[in-house]
């Protein structure tokens, strides 16, 4: 058999296994939330990205090696099929998204669609506009193609352009037979059955996209490459994934009657037993649930907000021009993502795996794909019925993206390089840092007037009035008349400390803990839309003849969060739904003034508000 290559070390040096090696511990909860909501090719894990970039350079070498054997044989392809890489995922959802990352897929662009090319240049199914007749990636659901039932609707209409292509060759192949008396589950189960089979339709196949396991009677000889985007909770499962690519291409002897080793590349799949849990012996009972409302005796302490699904910056085509702060800054290292990756068997050669591929692209490219991005994202035409790109923003925002490169916002540490941009995630990210410096720094003549919320048409307007739930964490009963809700649910020990502090502050007339009454804050962050929900809304005095403040209070000294998540939901408080939200009150329906504070220790709180307190004074007097 063949010797399985695994990750043995990278210089990411995180946890005690390399990255690659468990890529699914750093993947799934990212690839959960795009898989479920938006899940579009561009939106896949940077980490995921790197190891298909990375196990991509190892395939591009085997492939070289392939084609130089190849033609010493005179070309003969019969004598000799490609190489083929299998990627192994959990789902068709996120099946569906590597698939169209590796091969091209269309997308939506005014009035109509194009075809977006794939990532990896020898298994996209396109070349330039139009599709190519022989796919060399296919997707394939073997547990449906073996059921006997049929095929789901969803991969129907996934695989549809590729069940196409293949009756076609078929037809090409056999003129005198007629591909529509097979069903299209028979005409994939054919394809899948014939990867690396000379003559037969899945010989040009060199990717293959699974869903859950490849069937144990799959026989492809030639796969070189396994990158696993699933669970493995036993060992059994990774020696079946890893299974499917140790067949030998090979089995002539040398002079010595030894065979010549042959090596498997597998990524993501870990060589490791999972724990048993254990048990207790005494069982836990359930907590009796808690009535957590609102107590129609305190309306005095009611908030009444609106409901934000969205922002919209009118600019009125004036000049572009972009004030940067200390959360546009982005920095690379080996730490997020490995540029080198050792590889290596138990008995034979290693390997060294790097993303020279991506470095070998021109740093000017990250330029434009960071202005094209900024371009189709946030500058559209709303007077069109497809939002058409105002395409002569580009120059403008081509030279804020020069400006923002230039001027040291971007970081590289050991090893790392400007290119790593290009990886959709990270290029997302900076493409909405870069955004929210040009919405800071341009001067639209109105200002905070220019920018619009987009509220939910159904129920514009939230309210703390509107709580009632019942609840089995812990809570912490309200006692004065400053909090409407009776009771504030404890989820990390802080909350109650909090809520005491907040009762105690005379500077403080009403208070609430941002918990059912679903008020969430829109925001972007390495390109899919999201949403957080702030922890409290505190109402402060501001003193005499002045109007009383509502502060939204972030806590998020004992939370585990990316740096980057916190800098986008900070900057898009302060830059867009605090703005947009005050900027309501000249326009008709008032919520009086909001402001936005972090505190990083809940049990100083109360100088933290009040010192927020005293530098927006100065800020109004100023």
């Amino acid at each position: 058999v063949k010797i399985p290559r695994l990750p043995v070390a990278d210089d990411a040096m995180q946890g005690d296994m390399p990255m690659y090696r468990t890529l699914w511990t750093h993947i799934k909860d990212g690839l959960g939330k795009r898989a479920d909501g938006d899940n579009s090719a561009e939106n896949l894990p940077r980490e995921l990205q790197g190891a298909l970039v990375s196990l991509y350079g190892s395939y591009e070498r085997v492939h070289a090696l392939w084609k130089e054997q190849k033609a010493a044989l005179g070309d003969d392809e019969i004598a000799l099929p490609p190489p083929v890489l299998i990627v192994v995922c959990n789902n068709t959802r996120v099946s569906k998204m590597v698939y169209e990352w590796i091969s091209g897929y269309e997308r939506p662009y005014a009035d109509t669609t194009v075809i977006a090319a794939g990532n990896l240049g020898l298994f996209r199914n396109e070349d330039v506009d139009r599709w190519n007749p022989r796919p060399t990636t296919i997707l394939v659901d073997s547990q449906q193609l073996e059921s006997g039932e049929g095929m789901s609707d969803d991969f129907k209409r996934i695989a549809a352009r590729e069940i196409d292509a293949y009756k076609a060759d078929y037809r090409r192949r056999y003129p005198d037979r007629d591909p529509d008396d097979l069903t299209d589950v028979d005409l994939l189960r054919e394809v899948m059955n014939t990867v690396g089979k000379p003559g037969r339709l899945g010989e040009s196949v060199k990717c293959v996209v699974s869903v859950s396991m490849l069937t144990e009677g799959w026989d492809c000889q030639t796969v070189t490459h396994i990158l696993g985007v699933r669970a493995f909770s036993t060992q059994l499962i990774c020696e079946q994934v890893v299974g499917r690519a140790l067949r030998r291409i090979s089995y002539e002897p040398d002079e010595n009657g030894m065979f010549d080793p042959e090596y498997a590349e597998v990524y993501g799949v870990p060589f490791s037993f999972i724990p048993a849990s254990g048990t207790t012996k005494t069982p836990r009972l359930p907590r009796i649930a808690t009535q957590v409302k609102a107590m129609p005796e305190r309306e005095g302490a009611e908030f009444r907000f609106p409901n934000v699904i969205g922002y919209r910056y009118e600019l009125n085509d004036q000049p572009l021009s972009a004030r940067f702060d200390a959360t546009s800054g982005m920095i690379f290292s080996s730490q997020q993502l490995p540029n080198l990756t050792e590889s290596a068997p138990l008995i034979g050669e290693s390997e060294i795996h790097t993303l020279d591929d991506l470095y070998a692209h021109r740093e000017q490219e990250v330029a434009f794909l960071l202005a094209k991005h900024i371009l189709e994202r946030n500058f559209r035409d709303e007077d069109t019925p497809s939002g058409t790109p105002k395409v002569w923003y580009f120059p403008q925002i081509l030279r804020i993206v020069n400006e923002w490169i230039s001027s040291g916002y971007v970081t590289l540490k050991d090893g790392c390089r400007l290119q790593l941009l290009l990886l959709t995630e990270n290029a997302y990210s900076a493409a909405e840092k870069i955004y929210r410096a040009i919405v800071a720094g341009t001067n639209s003549g109105e200002g905070e007037e220019r920018l619009k919320l987009i509220l939910n048409t159904t129920a514009p307007i939230g309210s703390s009035a509107t709580v009632d739930f019942e609840t089995r964490k812990e809570v912490w009963r309200t006692d004065s008349r400053k909090c409407q809700i009776n009771y504030v649910p404890i989820d990390s020990g802080w909350e109650a400390k909090m809520a005491q502090t907040l009762e105690l502050m005379p500077e403080v007339t009403a208070y609430v803990k941002n918990e059912g009454m679903n008020l969430t804050i829109p925001y972007t962050l390495e390109g899919s839309d999201r949403t957080y929900i702030p922890d409290f809304l505190v109402r402060v005095d501001m003193g005499r003849d002045r109007e009383p403040l509502t502060l939204i209070v972030e806590v998020t000294g004992e939370r585990e969060q990316r740096r980057d998540e916190k800098d986008a939901k900070a900057a898009t408080m302060r830059t867009l739904w605090i703005p947009g939200v005050n900027a309501l009150n000249s326009s008709g329906e008032s919520f009086g003034r909001w402001d936005f504070i972090e505190i990083l220790d809940p049990w100083d709180a109360q100088n933290s508000i009040r010192r927020a307190i005293s530098q927006i004074k100065l800020t109004e007097k100023a």
